[in-house]
């Protein structure tokens, strides 16, 4: 993909408050470098350039996946427009990080997915929480059996969002609505600890236009095995998870998907309960280690990444997925690249 003499070249697509805070983390890596940058208009293209110190600007998704340049293409866009963005690279051979939701249907992702593998080019969603190392210490914490089996896990995570209904939260053309936007964060993390659920139920409400305000989720999974979840942009819900085991607990405080605390609880059986706390100080802006997990992989010729796997992105799109049919939620189809 990538000579190992020089730095890995990024192109950036779109330049809203996303793709500023992931490519200023960008600059930190050392052997990474921010090649291009594109988006509809070409003065905020260039602005943004400026701002990040981004080498080309293009108004063009397609002059900027053609720049040989560019070895990852980072995708920022509104999630209605990331499976073009995505399928495009691709079918360059261009290795791929896209912002969450990957897309806003199971059947887009599940395309996507399987291209990536049948063109062996790297892709993965940027699920940044994955690569935090409080949340990798509790992955490890749980499969150690530090905390007995898990019997329940439970994550919320919310915000009022602004009025206007014109805001990209609430427009279904851009698959606007919760579930998608911040119901991915609890979504992804009982995932991550219990795979995919065998049952999912779901209560919620829905705006005028037809989008998501707040959802409720219990997935359960054999032998009782739970997890309840809750999101809202109509409610500001702290943000923290939970993690129950027969032997203790992990307590992740308010935000749990960029977590700078932890705490695991020894409770022996009748016995006094034990506290050890894990912090970590973010470095930038929390992206910084999923980006150089990213540009390693690339570099080693990777096309995946163990801590957050396309199989795990496919899991999460088909439990969302399921949770908006339940909802009533209907997006119309991507519009094509322009």
């Amino acid at each position: 993909m990538t000579s190992s003499q020089r730095p890995i070249g990024w192109g950036v697509v779109a330049t809203g408050a996303i793709a500023h805070n992931v490519a200023g983390d960008l600059r930190q890596l050392e052997d990474s470098r921010l090649a291009a940058v594109s988006s509809r208009r070409l003065d905020r293209a260039e602005a943004f350039a400026r701002d990040l110190g981004v080498d080309r600007a293009y108004d063009d998704v397609r002059a900027l996946v053609d720049d040989p340049a560019v070895d990852v293409v980072y995708v920022a866009t509104p999630h209605a427009q990331h499976a073009p963005v995505v399928e495009l690279a691709l079918e360059a051979g261009k290795a791929v990080l896209c912002e969450k939701a990957f897309t806003t249907s199971l059947a887009d992702t599940t395309r996507l997915a399987e291209l990536a593998r049948e063109r062996g080019v790297f892709c993965m969603e940027a699920m940044w929480t994955r690569f935090n190392p409080l949340i990798t210490r509790l992955r490890q914490l749980v499969a150690d059996g530090v905390i007995g089996d898990v019997r329940a896990v439970s994550a919320d995570l919310g915000f009022v969002a602004p009025a206007d209904r014109a805001d990209r939260l609430w427009d279904p053309a851009l698959g606007g609505g919760v579930l998608l936007d911040v119901g991915i964060y609890p979504v992804a993390f009982a995932q991550m600890l219990l795979g995919a659920p065998s049952a999912l139920t779901v209560t919620g409400t829905l705006n005028e236009q037809g989008v998501d305000n707040e959802a409720g989720l219990l997935l359960t999974w054999p032998e009782g095995v739970r997890a309840h979840l809750d999101v809202s942009l109509i409610s500001p819900i702290p943000g923290s998870a939970l993690v129950m085991g027969t032997t203790g607990r992990i307590e992740v405080p308010p935000r749990f998907h960029a977590a700078t605390v932890m705490r695991l609880v020894h409770a022996p059986a009748r016995g006094v309960e034990e506290l050890q706390t894990f912090e970590w100080e973010k470095e930038g802006r929390g992206y910084v280690p999923m980006l150089r997990a990213v540009a390693q992989a690339v570099r080693e010729g990777r096309t995946e990444c163990p801590e957050m796997p396309l199989a795990h992105t496919v899991e999460i799109a088909a439990i969302l997925e399921r949770a908006l049919d339940g909802l009533g939620v209907r997006y119309p189809e991507p519009a094509p690249l322009g």
